[in-house]
C-alpha cells in the first residue's frame, strides 16, 4: 500500500471560495464536456450514461455487470436498469459465462458496435474544443497534473480500505 504524500496547504478555511476550488472547476469542465458530447451523440440515440459503458465494453471486452458498475461509479442496481434499456435497443446483451454459469457477462452486439462507432471522433472533437488555445506542452502538463491528482486520490482511498 502506497502512502499518500503529505497534503498541500493551498486552501484555507477562512478564505475558502468554492468557485475557485479545483473540484468545482473540474466539475464545471466535466458538465460542459458531457453536455457537448450528449448534444452530438443524441442524434445517434445515445446519452453519456449509455455510451460510457458501451465504450468500456468495446475497449475492455466482455465485462460483468459489477465490473461495469464499478467502472461507471454507479451501484449495481442502476447499472442493471441501464443495461435493461441498452438491451431493449439491441446494443448489448447479457450472457452466462461458459466457465462459470453463475457469472453473467455483458457483450456488445453488432448494433452496439455500430452505435458507438462515432463516439471516439465526437470525444476528440469536444475535448479539442475545450482545449482551444492550449499549447501541446500545456496540454501535456495538464494531463500530468490531473494524473497526479488521480494517483493521490487513489492512495487516499487505499488507506481507507
Amino acid at each position: 500500500m502506497t502512502q499518500p504524500p503529505a497534503p498541500a496547504k493551498f486552501y484555507q478555511s477562512a478564505s475558502f471560495c468554492a468557485q475557485e476550488s479545483v473540484g468545482y472547476l473540474m466539475k464545471r469542465i466535466m458538465m460542459s464536456i458531457v453536455h457537448q458530447v450528449d448534444k452530438r451523440l443524441g442524434v445517434h440515440g445515445l446519452t453519456s450514461a449509455q455510451w460510457g459503458p458501451l465504450m468500456r465494453l468495446r475497449t475492455a471486452g466482455n465485462c460483468t455487470v459489477a465490473d461495469l458498475a464499478r467502472w461507471s461509479q454507479v451501484d449495481a442496481g442502476a447499472m442493471t436498469r441501464l443495461l435493461d434499456r441498452l438491451e431493449k435497443k439491441h446494443l448489448c446483451k447479457r450472457v452466462r459465462s461458459l466457465d462459470d454459469r453463475r457469472v453473467v457477462l455483458v457483450e456488445l452486439t453488432p448494433e452496439g458496435e455500430a452505435a458507438i462507432a462515432e463516439v471516439p471522433a465526437v470525444l476528440a472533437e469536444v475535448l479539442n474544443a475545450h482545449l482551444a488555445g492550449f499549447s501541446k506542452t500545456e496540454w501535456l502538463t495538464l494531463k500530468n497534473q490531473l494524473e497526479r491528482m488521480v494517483a493521490s486520490g487513489d492512495a487516499l482511498r487505499e488507506t481507507e480500505e
